[in-house]
């Protein structure tokens, strides 16, 4: 009969066979080892049974590794198919975190990206954190696991992290390890022809240890990241050639229809001035081809001509004032386009810029074109504005010659009058009567030096205006030089007084000359005039046109002086009234002027100025005082003469 220990160890041996089939766990085939043990020492084939468990065990932990085998590299199919289907980075990425964390079976896992700029390793993708810090983990080189990782190039696996003391450690990474509960972790380099550009990290909450088949798997998922890396960057980089090749192929798209535009525009421009139009028809086309509005001006910053694109609204253009608050940025603007030779943004205002450009003939500035535009110019269009200055320039210096053409014959007979060497009178006074001005009849001449606009431009302006009709303008040696009936001259002197101050300011002096009764007389006074000018700057006199006679005591006696001179003799004279003036405002000076001139009559310069008798009275006891007695008749004339000069120079 059979014995109970041999049917125990029949049924040890079927238990067995059942653990093997089931995958038990090693507890169990544990503690069947124990059962059998346990058994008596006689027991027949005991010793073989011990062996038969062992070899159980053995077959067992050969199938668990067969199994994490076909796990890793189902895992490693997996990720190789969808590094070849996905083509989302992060997506990708993140599947491969998620594997890796899968099959070791850890608590976390993430994968950072090296930035070469920074050189640091940022994270990319994290699964299974607690902290939300570990997203936003920046590892510097050197640091942590992953500074051992990046020196070796090999995996490197810790138990216990946090007190490992085979690495430097990064106190805020260790503070995030600290928050999350991280104690064992293991870094794999992900690596592209010998340069790591990112790591691969699992970690447990628990003291671990990982097989050599874990990182092997671990390597080659980390592998398939860097492939993965490595493809998106290169898709980056050529998406980025891509979109430069187009974005350079637009440019060049754009730049060829902008040298067509040009071409056009110039063709248009080359094709009005060829035809002889008009400066206002060749200003709308130059506007409507930039889409803005232009302006031509004169020397003196006058609007000659203008043309707005159609549906501008032209602002700028149409608040435009020669010296208004922006003529000093538009004065600067064109002084320095002339310096460079291109044209200038003067200012902006709003959404509208203005832009400048002086026209040039030959040597000469002609004038300037305002442009108001919107938003930015492109270079083409800058260049066509800039060409039109040019065609502008050719269509002015025309009209500028017509215009002399005009004038020729009333310039030569000017030039000819004021001559000593005059032609016979018979001829002067034909050539005269054809440009309609009576040499029989009294003439006057006018002589006006300026700055700002010059005696060109202001001998242009008057010969064009009718109250200058039957007379003749002209620019003689930079001075503006009028000859005129003398019945015209006082109307004409304030036309030119009024305009000079408007366009000149108070940079311009005049001089009026008596009534001539023949064309002989013409060039000593002429001259007389010319050296009335000289008297006029040194006496620092501007922004006044004064007549002959009133100079004339002047011009005999300072006409050698210069202004230092003059005003020496002022303070000698007059000196302590001007000076109590300035202080007190007493008008003490005026008073005793107008005093000499009425004959010095009390009682009428009262009158005359509007105050009592007794206060000219006490006035000019206390000019007395200053002056002293001038009852001597040439201490009155010396004092009568300076306080008339002083009245010339003062500011009024």
């Amino acid at each position: 009969m059979r014995t109970t220990e041999e049917e125990t160890g029949e049924q040890i041996a079927l238990q067995l066979v059942q653990l093997l089939h089931q995958g038990t766990s090693t507890d169990e085939f544990t503690q069947c080892m124990v059962e059998v043990e346990a058994l008596p020492a006689a027991l027949p084939g005991k010793s073989n049974l011990v062996e038969a468990v062992r070899m159980a065990m053995a077959v067992r932990n050969r199938l668990e590794l067969l199994q994490q085998r076909e796990s890793g590299m189902l895992a490693v199919i997996e990720s190789a198919q969808e590094l070849s289907s996905r083509l989302d980075l992060t997506s990708l990425l993140g599947a491969i975190v998620t594997r890796a964390r899968k099959l070791l079976g850890s608590d976390l896992a993430w994968l950072s990206v090296h930035d070469p700029a920074r050189d640091e390793f940022r994270v990319l993708v994290a699964q299974g954190a607690i902290s939300p810090r570990v997203s936003d983990m920046v590892t510097l080189r050197g640091r942590g696991v992953a500074g051992v990782v990046m020196s070796t190039r090999l995996p490197f696996t810790t138990a216990d992290y946090l007190h490992d003391t085979r690495f430097a450690h990064d106190a805020g990474l260790d503070d995030i390890f600290r928050e999350d509960g991280i104690a064992a972790l293991v870094g794999v380099p992900l690596l592209w022809e010998g340069e790591v550009i990112g790591l691969l990290f699992v970690a447990d909450r628990y003291h671990r240890v990982h097989t050599t088949q874990s990182l092997s798997i671990l390597c080659t998922l980390a592998t398939h990241g860097a492939v993965a890396l490595k493809n998106a960057r290169d898709f980056e980089a050529v998406h980025a050639a891509l979109a430069k090749a187009d974005a350079t192929r637009a440019e060049l798209e754009r730049h060829l229809r902008g040298i067509q535009a040009a071409a056009d525009a110039h063709e248009q421009m080359t094709s009005l001035l060829a035809r002889g139009a008009s400066l206002s028809t060749l200003c709308q086309s130059v506007a409507q081809l930039l889409g803005g509005s232009l302006l031509v001006l004169d020397e003196a910053a006058q609007v000659i001509s203008q043309g707005a694109a159609t549906g501008y609204a032209d602002l700028g253009a149409q608040g435009y004032e020669p010296h208004g608050a922006r003529s000093a940025e538009l004065a600067n603007a064109l002084r320095l386009s002339r310096q460079m030779g291109r044209s200038v943004q003067a200012y902006e205002e709003g959404d509208e810029c203005c832009r400048v450009m002086p026209v040039i003939g030959g040597d000469d500035v002609l004038g300037s074109i305002a442009l108001f535009h919107r938003g930015a110019l492109e270079e083409v269009a800058v260049r066509t504005f800039e060409r039109s200055s040019s065609v502008i320039g050719i269509v002015l210096l025309s009209q500028e010659r017509m215009e002399a053409a005009k004038s020729r014959n009333a310039s030569a007979l000017l030039r000819t009058l004021v001559s000593p060497r005059q032609d016979a009178p018979a001829v002067l006074v034909n050539r005269a009567e054809r440009l309609g001005l009576d040499l029989s009849q009294p003439l006057a001449l006018l002589l006006v030096e300026m700055e700002g606009p010059g005696a060109g431009y202001a001998a242009r302006h008057f010969r064009a205006l009718a109250s200058t009709e039957r007379a003749l303008v002209d620019e003689i040696d930079g001075v503006l030089v009028i000859l005129c009936g003398a019945p015209r001259a006082f109307d004409l002197r304030q036309d030119v007084s009024s305009w000079a101050r408007r366009n000149a300011s108070a940079m311009h002096r005049g001089v009026l000359s008596r009534p001539a009764a023949s064309p002989a007389e013409i060039p000593a006074l002429y001259a007389t005039l010319r050296r009335a000018l000289g008297v006029l700057g040194r006496l620092g006199i501007q922004g006044q046109v004064l007549g002959q006679n009133e100079l004339a005591l002047y011009s005999a006696l300072f006409e050698t002086h210069d202004q230092a001179s003059l005003s020496q003799f002022l303070d000698a004279t007059i000196g302590p009234v001007i000076a109590h003036d300035g202080k007190r405002n007493a008008q003490l000076a005026s008073t005793l002027l107008c005093y000499f001139d009425c004959n010095q009559n009390a009682k009428t310069t009262a009158q005359r100025l509007g105050i009592h008798v007794n206060t000219v009275r006490q006035r000019l006891a206390t000019i007395e005082d200053m002056l002293g007695h001038w009852g001597n008749a040439a201490r009155a004339l010396e004092i009568h003469m300076a306080l008339r000069l002083w009245s010339l120079i003062a500011p009024e």
